[in-house]
């Protein structure tokens, strides 16, 4: 493992933009909250204070629902044609492309990213996410249904209402689009409460919809607390749906929210702790670089990290040994720094509890092959770590630990493999890596997850739909599954009279 913090990134530093959005946005205009009560946002390279962010509260998230109910009951949005809607949605996505520098710069100082690969790979892709829905926006339609009685019958999808989006802190610009763009391009109305660890990316959209041309009160975005903006927002009477990425813990309170309120529709993904399955067949090379890549990208802060290696026993040494080298070869440090493949988990919290299941490991017997250690005398900088001789019964073999952290296993057969996939509460995600199109067709159909990935990792797209099983939750982002989730069916029955046929 390498660590750099040099001249590199401090030249770099320069990109960093002056943070001109820390108020609540709210029917179009930035507004302080209620109370007047801002809150830290945080430097994960150093700990230092980047702003200080208004902190929205009940009292903002009514204001807000307010302002999407109006929105939403009486204004343009859900009554423009959907070419219109559309029209608007690609203007959008230019403004993102014309401010990518500032989008990316946001996302690296609020979340520890990696500058270049929010620049070039996750800011373009949330142009594309907009472009995609603003693609379906003008096709949304019902069916005729041909009854057997003497009635004439179609049904029509119209927008839910108002939504609650609730977003998490590790990608916060591209989980913004992922979650606003269906349900915009649905006609529907909503209010965004960001992860309070990130909320300045969230911000600097909102500013960028204005400019698109989206109507006052059709998005808001509050920045605040789980415990209070965010339970207000899944207990309000006037929203009709949450949409919440994170914890699987957060998500029961969530629906628990739902239930006791107004029974708004909820949908949710959650936790993982993903395999990845390598059989005897495999390149090695290749594999190794997958199951780091599958970990380490940023920093292992990924629902669907492949934070459990399962390999087959005949190339397991030589895989280990290739993966321990390229583990030590990976370059930690300033995020700014386009030699640096890992920056600092999000914050102190983060940071604090990935380190306390390392020593978990240690405790609960599994082998440190590598890493384990903080880099770095300021930030939340950690090594790139993998554990062997693995219990399933060990907590770092069972938890989501959210961080760079690899727990490495050994297995004889396909069914073994196949069993101890499932052995976890989650099914989000997993991988395969073989050469055997029977092995991949029958692992694929066995493990209980909700996107399969075959000698190929973190392979998304917004015509692929994406979300969990089992405790990892329901409903599904990308593809047209998302955008149905903020339609209705609505089916209308009239009699015919004198028809010469059904």
């Amino acid at each position: 493992m390498t660590f750099t913090n040099g001249d590199a990134a401090a030249a770099s530093l320069n990109k960093v933009p002056t943070v001109n959005f820390t108020k609540l946005f709210i029917d179009g205009h930035f507004v302080h909250s209620v109370s007047g009560k801002t809150f830290e946002t945080i430097d994960p390279r150093t700990g230092d204070v980047i702003a200080r962010i208004s902190e929205g509260d009940k009292e903002d998230i009514d204001i807000a629902v307010k302002a999407a109910r109006h929105a939403f009951d009486n204004g343009p949005w859900p009554r423009l044609p959907g070419s219109e809607r559309g029209r608007i949605l690609l203007k959008w996505a230019e403004l993102i492309e014309e401010n990518a520098e500032e989008l990316a710069a946001l996302d690296a100082i609020d979340a520890g990213k990696l500058y270049h690969m929010c620049r070039n790979l996750e800011v373009p892709a949330a142009a594309n996410t907009l472009r995609y829905y603003a693609g379906a926006a003008d096709k949304i339609h019902g069916e005729v249904l041909k009854m057997s009685r003497d009635f004439h019958a179609y049904t029509l999808l119209e927008p839910l209402g108002v939504v609650g989006h609730i977003t998490p802190w590790n990608f916060p610009n591209t989980m913004f689009y992922i979650k606003v763009a269906p349900s915009l391009a649905a006609g529907c109305t909503m209010v965004l409460k960001p992860a309070e660890q990130t909320p300045l990316s969230a911000l600097f959209n909102a500013h960028l919809a204005k400019l698109a041309g989206i109507p006052d009160g059709v998005i808001n975005v509050v920045p605040g607390f789980g415990p209070t903006a965010g339970a207000a927002l899944s207990s309000h009477m006037d929203v009709d749906k949450v949409s919440f990425t994170g914890s699987t813990q957060t998500g029961r309170e969530i629906m628990q929210a739902a239930a006791k309120s107004n029974l708004k529709q909820v949908s949710l993904e959650l936790g993982g702790k993903s395999p990845l399955i390598i059989f005897d067949d495999a390149d090695i090379d290749k594999a190794a670089e997958l199951a780091l890549l599958g970990i380490l990208y940023n920093k292992g802060e990924v629902c669907v990290a492949s934070s459990r290696v399962l390999v087959q026993e005949g190339i397991y040494d030589e895989f280990e040994k290739k993966l321990v080298e390229k583990a030590k070869a990976w370059v930690v440090g300033d995020p700014f720094d386009p030699k640096v493949q890992q920056g600092p988990q999000v914050d102190k919290e983060q940071f604090e509890k990935v380190l306390s299941y390392i020593e978990h490991g240690k405790k609960e017997g599994a082998t440190l092959l590598t890493g384990g250690k903080t880099v770095g005398n300021k930030g939340y900088f950690i090594e790139p770590t993998i554990f062997s001789n693995i219990r399933e019964d060990m907590l770092i073999a069972q938890d989501e630990i959210f961080g760079p952290v690899m727990a490495l296993k050994k297995f004889k057969t396909i069914e073994e493999a196949i069993k101890s996939a499932n052995n976890t509460k989650y099914g989000l995600a997993a991988g395969i890596v073989t050469k055997n199109l029977d092995t991949a067709n029958t692992v694929s159909r066995s493990i209980r997850a909700g996107t399969i990935w075959i000698n190929c990792y973190f392979a998304f797209g917004d015509d692929v739909p994406f979300g969990g099983y089992k405790m990892s939750g329901f409903g599904k982002d990308h593809g047209l599954e998302a955008l149905h989730k903020y339609l209705q069916v609505k089916s209308v029955v009239t009699p015919l009279y004198n028809s010469p046929w059904l």
